[in-house]
């Protein structure tokens, strides 16, 4: 069986990752999207193993002493981290997975799995960003301004990614991320195989 392709999926705040991700699911039902492990509380929509994998802080620790995060961190005193054993387990089932985390976890995984394929998805103009954020209703005053100076420094990140695509049309830009998956899984190494000589 074919192993599948690890994506890694980064973007600012409000640059559309999630529907990005919803359409290259909507297009092909193999594909799996990474489950992050995390110790902070439950809301009450959450479900574990669905929304995230809930984890104490001790047995958060105790995986991270154990080395089995692709990437992990702490933001405003929760851990956050993505587990490698569900990634692996699909990776050889022959599913691709797809990593949605932001620059600083996806820099870490870039080191860890350079087999990755990497995408910096950003908006046609950089000023989109704050439009979209306050159109979403959720931002505003001093967050609205940490998320902006936040995604300048992760523009300053994208050249390290593989691929740079702009999220102007949803449909557009999973068509390019579709046909970047396509193209991994032609490259030579994966393809030896297919060089022998009839027998």
């Amino acid at each position: 069986m074919k192993r599948g392709s690890l994506l890694i999926l980064s973007g600012p705040s409000g640059v559309g990752k999630g529907t990005v991700v919803k359409e290259l699911r909507k297009r092909n039902d193999q594909i799996w999207l990474s489950i992050s492990a995390t110790t902070r509380a439950p809301r009450p929509e959450d479900k574990d193993g669905v929304t995230y994998w809930f984890k104490t802080k001790a047995e958060f620790e105790d995986m991270i002493a154990k080395d089995q995060f692709l990437e992990h961190a702490c933001y405003s005193g929760n851990y956050y981290g993505s587990p490698e054993g569900p990634v692996d387990e699909m990776l050889r089932s022959g599913r691709d997975v797809v990593l949605e985390i932001e620059a600083q976890g996806a820099l870490q995984v870039m080191q860890r799995r350079p087999d990755a394929v990497s995408v910096f998805i950003i908006a046609p103009e950089f000023s989109q960003i704050r439009q979209r954020l306050l159109h979403r209703g959720d931002t505003t005053g001093d967050d609205l301004e940490k998320r902006i100076a936040t995604a300048r420094w992760e523009y300053t990140q994208a050249p390290k990614y593989d691929y740079i695509v702009v999220n102007d049309r949803v449909e557009d830009c999973a068509d390019e991320i579709m046909a970047i998956l396509a193209a991994d899984k032609c490259k030579a190494e994966y393809r030896k195989e297919l060089l022998k000589e009839d027998d």
